[in-house]
C-alpha cells in the first residue's frame, strides 16, 4: 500500500507531508504506528539484561516515535481543518490510542523494570534532566493504574476508553452548533450602530451563503463587533443567547449528559487511583499542590477584585439608564463597555482597527523575539501545509536552523472556535542530533475583504502575542528529551512565556513602532497610543471576576461538587453566584461547550491563567525595571524558555529572578492596590 505517513517523509526539515497524503492515510498508519510501538515495547520488556536507565528510561522515552507524530498531525488537522470523514474518525482512532496507552501503563513487565531502576539508581548518578525523566516515567504508570490489581486495571481501561469518546464527541458537538447558527439581517435599520467595515464583513458571509442582506455567526470576528456595537438590544440577545446554547439545545448534538458523564468518570477514575478527587490528582503534579490552595487563591482575588468590578458595572448601568434600561443583563455588557471606553478614553477599538493590519502585527511579534533573543523568521513556500491559507515561517538564530512555525489566521468551518498553540514535531536530542521543533499557531481572526487586508482590534492583537509567546516556549526548547521539551511542563507554568508576550502590547515606544495605518503608512498619534495604555486596566477587574468564575466552577466539577440531581444550569449557578454581577439568563449554560475543560487539558487546571499572572506580571515589572529589550535579563528568561519541564517550575522561575514571585505586581497592573 502506498501510504506516505508509513515512509521517511522526504520533505524539508521532515516536515509533515500534508499534501502528499490522503485523508485515508491515517486510520492505516496509526493502526501500524500502534504495532510497532508494542513492539517496541515488547523489545523492552524481553531484553534480558538487568534493567538500567539506558534499556528501560531512555528505551521507553524513543518507542512509539512515529506513532506519536502522525497522531499529533492527524489531531491537529482535525482541530483546523476537520470534515465529517476527520470527526468521524476521531471518534473511532481515540479509544483505540486510548488503549494503546493503557497497555503501557499497565504492563505490569515493563513497570517492574521501571520500578526497579527508579528504586535501584542512585540520584547523585543522573544528571538533573535524567532525574527528572525518571520520576516523570515511574509517576505517569503509578499515576495511570500500574499499582492495581487485575479488576481494577479493566475497570481504568474501560473508564479510559470512555472518557476518550466522550471528550471528541464534546468538541464535535460544539463545532457543529457553533456553525449551525447564524443571524441573517436583511433590514438596514437592524443594522443600526454597526461600523461600515462590519457591515461589509456581513455582506461579503451573507453573499457566500447566496441571501440577501447580512450575515452573522458565532465565530468570534462575526459575533463580537455586533455585541458590541449593534443597537438593537432584542438581536444582541439574540445572539447572546444562540452562543450561550451552543450544545445545550436538548437536541442530538446536547453535551449536558457528556459532562455529567467525563465528571463523573474522572471522578471515578481518581478514586480508583487512591485520590480524594480529580483535582488531588491533577494538583498532585502542579505548583499549587492542592485543590485548599487553588480555592484560597482563587477566592483571595475575588474579595480583593469584586469591589473594583461592582463600580465597573456600576459605571455601565449609569449609561444604560439613559437608553431606559432598567436592568443591565449580560447581553448588553459588551454594548456598554464599548460606550463606557468611548466616553472614558474617546476611543473605539474598531476606530483603531486600520492601525493593526494583521502582517504588520506578525512582523511586530518577530521584532520582540529578534530584540529579546536574536530569533529571524524567513516565510517559506517550500514547506507543505494542510490549507492554502497557512503560512510557513524557518525561524533562526545566528543564521542556524532553530524551528518551524506554521501560523492559520482565518476562521473556517471545519475549524474550531478560539485560539492555541500546538506542535507537529517536539524538539529533542537524538543520537547526536538536535532534532528542533515544529510548532503551530491557529486563531479565528476576521479575514481581509476586497482590498482590506485583515483588520486587528487590540484585543486580537494581544491574542497573537499570547500565542506566539507559546509558540516561542516550544521555539526555544533545549532539552535531551521531548516529553521534558518545550511546553511539557506544569500546566499552571506553561501560561507563563504567553502571558508575559502580552505586555509588550501596553508599551508606548514599541506599540508606536508597528501601529500605522494599512492605507497611509501613518503611524497611530501618539494621544491614541497614550489612551490605550491608559486603558490597559478598563475593566479588569470585571474581567478577573470572569476568570474567577471560570476556575471556581472547574474546581467544583473536579471536586465531586456535582450532584446527581443536579440541572447543569443550576449547578454553574449556585457555584459561580460570588462572581456574578449580572442577573442570570434562563436557558443558558456554558458548561456544555467549556472546551478548556472537557475534551482540553484544563481540568482542574483553569485558574492557571490567573495563577500565570502573577508570575507574568513579577516577571515583566523585572524586565520594565532593567529596559524591556534588555539582553542580559533576556539571556536569563530565554533560559527559563529553554529547560522545559527538566527543572522544578517554581526554581526555575527563582532562578531568572533571585527570588519567588510576588502577588504585588499583579495586583498593581491591575489597578486592585495603589503604585
Amino acid at each position: 500500500m502506498h501510504n506516505p505517513l508509513l515512509k521517511p517523509f522526504n520533505t524539508p526539515f521532515n516536515s509533515f507531508p500534508f499534501e502528499n497524503i490522503n485523508q485515508e492515510d491515517f486510520k492505516p498508519a496509526i493502526l501500524d504506528g500502534i504495532a510497532q510501538a508494542k513492539q517496541e515495547i515488547a523489545q523492552i520488556v524481553n531484553n534480558p539484561a538487568d534493567p538500567t536507565f539506558d534499556n528501560t528510561i531512555i528505551a521507553l522515552e524513543k518507542a512509539g516515535k512515529p506513532l506519536h507524530v502522525i497522531a499529533e498531525g492527524f489531531f491537529n488537522i482535525n482541530s483546523a481543518e476537520t470534515n465529517d470523514y476527520l470527526q468521524n474518525l476521531a471518534q473511532e482512532l481515540s479509544p483505540l490510542l486510548a488503549a494503546y496507552g493503557n497497555d503501557i501503563t499497565l504492563n505490569e513487565s515493563l513497570f517492574q523494570r521501571i520500578k526497579k531502576v527508579f528504586n535501584d539508581t542512585p540520584k547523585s548518578s543522573l544528571s538533573e534532566e535524567e532525574y527528572r525523566l525518571l520520576d516523570k516515567t515511574y509517576k505517569s504508570f503509578t499515576r495511570n493504574g500500574a499499582l492495581l490489581d487485575a479488576v481494577q486495571k479493566e475497570r481504568l481501561r474501560y473508564i479510559d476508553k470512555e472518557l476518550s469518546t466522550l471528550k471528541v464527541k464534546f468538541s464535535q458537538n460544539v463545532l457543529h452548533e457553533t456553525n449551525a447558527y447564524t443571524l441573517h439581517i436583511t433590514s438596514e435599520q437592524d443594522m443600526d450602530g454597526l461600523p461600515e467595515s462590519v457591515k461589509s464583513v456581513a455582506k461579503e458571509e451573507a453573499e457566500k451563503r447566496g441571501v440577501e442582506g447580512w450575515i452573522f455567526t458565532l465565530q468570534f470576528p462575526s459575533m463580537m463587533p455586533f455585541m458590541k456595537y449593534a443597537k438593537k438590544r432584542n438581536l444582541r440577545k439574540e445572539l447572546y443567547l444562540a452562543s450561550s446554547k451552543k450544545a445545550f439545545n436538548k437536541n442530538e448534538y446536547d453535551n449536558e449528559e457528556c459532562v455529567r458523564k467525563i465528571v463523573a468518570l474522572r471522578q471515578e477514575r481518581a478514586e480508583l487511583l487512591g485520590y480524594e478527587t480529580h483535582a488531588h490528582f491533577i494538583l498532585e503534579e502542579r505548583m499549587a499542590a492542592e485543590p485548599k490552595q487553588v480555592e484560597d487563591f482563587l477566592h483571595n482575588l475575588l474579595i480583593k477584585a469584586k469591589p473594583f468590578a461592582q463600580k465597573e458595572i456600576d459605571q455601565l448601568r449609569h449609561i444604560a439608564s439613559a437608553d431606559d434600561i432598567d436592568e443591565l443583563m449580560p447581553y448588553d455588557h459588551a454594548y456598554y463597555v464599548e460606550k463606557l471606553r468611548e466616553a472614558k478614553y474617546n476611543f473605539s477599538e474598531e476606530a483603531l482597527k486600520p492601525y493593526f493590519p494583521l502582517e504588520s502585527v506578525i512582523k511586530a511579534a518577530f521584532d520582540v523575539a529578534n530584540r529579546l533573543y536574536g530569533l529571524t523568521f524567513d516565510r517559506r513556500n517550500d514547506i507543505q501545509k494542510y490549507h492554502q491559507e497557512v503560512d510557513v515561517f524557518e525561524v533562526s538564530e545566528n543564521g542556524k536552523h532553530k524551528a518551524l512555525l506554521y501560523v492559520d489566521w482565518f476562521p473556517r468551518e471545519g475549524k474550531r472556535a478560539g485560539a492555541w498553540m500546538t506542535s507537529y514535531r517536539g524538539q529533542s536530542k537524538f543520537e547526536g542530533q538536535n532534532i528542533r521543533p515544529h510548532i503551530s499557531i491557529v486563531c479565528n481572526f476576521s479575514r481581509p475583504y476586497e482590498d482590506i487586508p485583515s483588520l486587528l482590534t487590540f484585543n486580537e492583537v494581544t491574542t497573537l502575542f499570547h500565542e506566539f509567546g507559546h509558540a516561542l516556549h516550544g521555539i526555544m526548547a533545549d532539552t535531551v528529551y521531548e516529553s521534558l521539551s518545550g511546553t511539557n511542563v506544569y500546566w499552571d507554568f506553561v501560561e507563563l512565556p504567553s502571558q508575559f508576550m502580552e505586555n509588550y502590547c501596553y508599551d508606548k515606544t514599541f506599540l508606536s513602532s508597528f501601529a500605522k495605518h494599512y492605507k497611509t503608512g501613518e503611524p497611530l498619534p501618539l494621544v491614541e497610543i497614550d489612551k490605550i495604555v491608559a486603558s490597559a486596566n478598563f475593566m479588569e477587574a470585571y474581567q478577573t471576576l470572569r476568570q474567577l468564575s471560570f476556575g471556581l466552577l472547574d474546581l467544583a466539577y473536579h471536586t465531586n461538587q456535582l450532584r446527581p440531581d443536579d440541572a447543569i444550569a443550576e449547578f454553574e449557578r449556585r457555584i459561580v453566584a460570588e462572581t456574578q454581577l449580572y442577573p442570570a439568563v434562563e436557558g443558558t449554560a456554558m458548561s456544555p461547550s467549556f472546551s478548556h475543560i472537557f475534551p482540553g487539558g484544563y481540568s482542574a487546571g483553569y485558574y492557571s491563567y490567573k495563577w500565570a499572572e502573577v508570575l507574568d506580571a513579577d516577571a515583566y515589572a523585572y524586565f520594565r525595571e532593567k529596559g524591556i529589550f534588555n539582553r542580559e535579563i533576556a539571556e536569563k528568561f530565554k533560559v527559563l524558555l529553554s529547560k522545559g519541564g527538566t527543572v522544578d517550575p517554581m526554581q526555575l522561575y527563582k532562578d531568572f529572578r533571585g527570588r519567588k514571585p510576588s502577588i504585588d505586581a499583579l495586583l498593581k497592573r491591575a489597578g486592585l492596590i495603589s503604585n
